[in-house]
């Protein structure tokens, strides 16, 4: 069963995504903090991460940078109510990365899983990717 690590500081959300998820046949960790979601990913190994942009203590685009430098291509799927996710086609650390808008449906964010998937595969170049 593959596994992913949801970061996101609403709890709402987390369980929310976590429920879809689980659903849909995937093993899920959920982490409230940038903290929180870096400890559980040096503990554990994940296929893929769903990182919410604007966390508490840390952005969320430095938290995949430092995931993706321990694990170049893991699919990430970036989610973000309040802004554009532009800023993600500007950094090479953060290329590939699927990014979702919120409020997202079910879905929506099913597809989104599959894109981040697919884009980090052998063959795939190297951009940002929107659902």
């Amino acid at each position: 069963m593959p596994r992913i690590l949801v970061v996101d500081d609403q709890k709402d959300v987390r369980a929310m995504i976590g429920m879809v998820l689980r659903l849909n046949h995937f093993e899920v960790s959920e982490a409230e903090s940038a903290k929180t979601g870096l400890k559980a990913f040096a503990e554990g190994n994940f296929d893929a991460a769903i990182v919410d942009i604007f966390l508490e203590d840390v952005s969320g685009f430095d938290l995949i940078a430092a995931m993706r430098e321990r694990v170049k291509d893991l699919p990430v799927v970036a989610v973000s109510g309040m802004a554009t996710l532009e800023a993600v086609a500007r950094s090479s650390e953060l290329s590939n990365v699927v990014c979702l808008q919120k409020p997202f449906r079910p879905v929506e964010l099913m597809r989104a899983i599959e894109t981040a998937r697919e884009a980090v595969r052998p063959g795939q170049s190297a951009a940002k990717i929107a659902v």
